[in-house]
């Protein structure tokens, strides 16, 4: 089976870049696999590509930057998507193309305006799967309007988190389309997990509001005031280095709360380290707490929307605590630091749980919704509903025509209701 990525710059760095490739490294095994990018401004990729994998760019904005298309807006792309002004009539034409041309029997698209796209100008013999990499709350009402139209030409759309797959059915008009959750996933480590010794706390990610890095440096200066031979690395680039520097500096952390720089990959940096921490006041997914997790760092995290809750077992393999609570935080790190049995037996529990992000399990979770797609598509009918099959979907429908709130309060009742009909099936 060949199976084709639609993603939006294959040759940029971000979590989209890098769980797309791992997907698409871990189908390699078993199936034709290419990347097709909808730009490209660089000679080779940040991330190392399968030589397997195909990579193959639409727009190449180092020659075709100032192509007089270029210069128009685009029409098919949605206006409210955020990356919107980077598309144009250029980038419309070339998907178009490219989508009406593939011979792939399965396309994925990796953001929502990619997903319109797919499902607007697919052919109709393409299993048209749509991945979303952020929320569903965090898209715009304007844009939320758009996608709940395109949405339905789709025949699956996977969300990174239970909690977001769960919104998209309560409150999106998708009837037909398979929702459910499919993880990010990490490769396996290449090197021996970390023995809990060093006295490193690591962080990684783009250095910009939301991750809070302000936050994790004031909660340190706790964990430096009590054990001053810890240190901090955080890992990174972006527009909060020179503020996040010079908060270093004013708390005298000069010598104990480094800026090192972006690390691709991360596992040689992981692994020199006794805990993860993350501070965000939002993640779709994690990516970065997965990958501490599997080099055997047991990770203190902020318990924000959404994926953090659903990746961390709360004193068991890491912990979590309030979002924008320095105090919490530092409290958190500080129950690792002082017990060094806890925070050993810890990061080997953290090896042990993260194994579900590894390729392998979801591979088959891939496969299996891509299997039940084509079989759905065979008979007519839609894949299994979220909710047991063709009752589950009658609820849902019948939820959809109410407002959104009056659902959101009736789902659960209606749930119970399902389950008790099943027992009668």
């Amino acid at each position: 089976m060949k199976i084709s990525f639609l993603l939006h710059n294959a040759y940029g760095i971000g979590g989209t870049i890098a769980t797309t490739f791992n997907l698409a490294h871990a189908l390699a095994d078993r199936h034709e696999v290419e990347i097709v990018s909808v730009l490209r401004h660089r000679e080779r990729p940040n991330f190392a590509l399968d030589p397997r994998v195909s990579l193959r760019p639409l727009v190449d904005l180092r020659h075709e930057k100032e192509h007089p298309l270029h210069l128009r807006p685009a029409k098919v792309f949605p206006v409210a998507e955020y990356r919107y002004r980077q598309y144009s009539e250029l980038t419309d034409r070339r998907i178009g193309e490219s989508l009406a041309a593939t011979d792939a029997e399965v396309v994925i698209g990796t953001r929502p305006g990619l997903n319109v796209h797919l499902a607007r100008q697919a052919p109709e013999h393409v299993i048209r799967i749509g991945q979303e990499h952020l929320t569903l709350d965090n898209h715009p009402p304007r844009l939320r309007t758009t996608l709940r139209r395109a949405y339905r030409r789709l025949d699956v759309l996977t969300t990174v988190t239970e909690a977001d797959a769960a919104a998209y059915r309560r409150k999106m008009r998708l009837p037909g389309v398979r929702v459910e959750a499919l993880p990010n996933s990490v490769p396996d480590p290449v090197l021996p997990a970390a023995d809990g010794t060093s006295k490193v706390v690591v962080a990684a990610g783009r250095l910009v509001p939301v991750k809070r890095y302000d936050l994790l440096i004031e909660a340190f200066a706790q964990v430096a005031a009590e054990h001053p031979d810890w240190r901090l690395r955080i890992y990174g680039k972006g527009e909060e280095q020179a503020r996040l520097r010079q908060l270093i500096e004013s708390l005298g952390l000069y010598d104990k709360a480094f800026l090192m720089g972006a690390a691709a990959p991360m596992e040689a940096e992981w692994v020199k380290g006794s805990i993860a921490a993350s501070a965000s006041n939002f993640e779709p997914f994690g990516m970065t707490i997965v990958e501490a997790m599997r080099c055997g760092l047991p990770v203190v995290s902020t318990d924000c929307p959404y994926g953090p809750g659903e990746i961390i077992k709360d004193g068991i393999d890491g912990r979590l605590v309030p979002v924008g609570d320095p105090d919490a935080m530092a409290a958190a790190l500080l129950d690792l630091v002082r017990d060094d049995e806890r925070r050993r037996q810890m990061g080997r529990t953290a090896v042990r749980n993260a194994g579900r992000f590894a390729p392998v399990p979801v591979l088959e979770q891939a496969e299996r919704l891509i299997d039940e797609a084509k079989a759905a598509r065979g008979t007519g009918r839609p894949g299994p509903a979220p909710e047991g099959g063709p009752i589950g979907r009658r609820i849902e429908r019948a939820l959809v025509s109410q407002g959104f709130a009056a659902r959101d309060a009736a789902y659960a009742v209606a749930s119970r209701a399902l389950r008790t009909v099943r027992k009668g099936q």
